[in-house]
């Protein structure tokens, strides 16, 4: 009994969170002067259980993002309703052929190596994998991506990978930024996003422009970003136990 009003709890806060989130979304779009149709939100859920994911694909969150190979394909059995499900953490080439095909898009693509990777075992599975290209937007020693000086030649080649579309970018600003830093490297990000797209490369849409979590998605959205991935915002800090 205990459990379950625990449980219960758990997902009145989430849905608290979850109307409170997307009405910020909403807010920051129109802010902008932007359609709010045209900002996804995903709701990251990265060591969330599956009943609290449960409950928020049940109120709306019908986009989910999980940083690990092995924790998404833990919950899968377990998700329930209507989602798409994008990995955004790092991955590694040995953890290819374990995702391919069980999520909608790849959206953390550094390297040719790893996009040669994806292709590979897409194709053998008789598919094309949607990615997105992450782009190391400040230069960052910490963070995997891009250099965004690289990124017109590296998309141009990943994009003649076959069982691969390239289908936009994302990227994650150093932590250690203030918001008007971050700010900039959001607006950076959108400039290489019209930039790419106006190269009209073979294979290569800028669709997706995936910036901004939990503390600074508005600012994302001011700057262009089409989703904004949310994690403890909705579900409460992380349990990593």
């Amino acid at each position: 009994m205990m459990e379950q009003s625990y449980i219960n709890e758990g997902k009145k806060r989430v849905e608290e969170c979850w109307k409170a989130v997307r009405c910020a979304v909403e807010e920051a779009a129109v802010q902008a002067g932007r359609d709010p149709a045209d900002v996804q939100l995903m709701a990251v859920t990265k060591t969330v259980e599956p009943v609290y994911i449960n409950h928020a694909i049940s109120l709306g969150a019908h986009l989910i993002g999980e940083n690990k190979v092995q924790e998404f394909l833990g919950k899968k059995p377990e998700l329930r309703g209507e989602y798409s499900a994008h990995l955004i953490g790092h991955l590694q080439t040995n953890k290819v052929r374990q995702i391919v095909g069980q999520v909608d898009v790849i959206q953390s693509v550094d390297s040719v190596k790893l996009a040669r990777e994806i292709g590979k075992y897409s194709e053998k599975l008789g598919i094309v994998s949607r990615v997105l290209l992450e782009v190391n937007i400040g230069a960052d020693p910490g963070k995997f991506g891009i250099a965004p000086d690289a990124l017109a030649e590296t998309a141009a080649e990943i994009g003649e990978i076959p069982g691969v579309q390239v289908q936009g970018l994302m990227t994650v600003p150093p932590f250690d930024a203030d918001l008007t830093k971050t700010s900039g490297f959001f607006s950076n990000m959108h400039q290489l996003f019209i930039d790419i797209g106006q190269k009209k490369l073979h294979n290569v849409s800028m669709h997706i422009l995936s910036m901004g979590m939990s503390g600074d998605y508005p600012a994302a959205i001011r700057e262009g970003a089409t989703l904004v991935r949310v994690g403890t915002a909705i579900f409460g800090a992380r349990n990593y136990r």
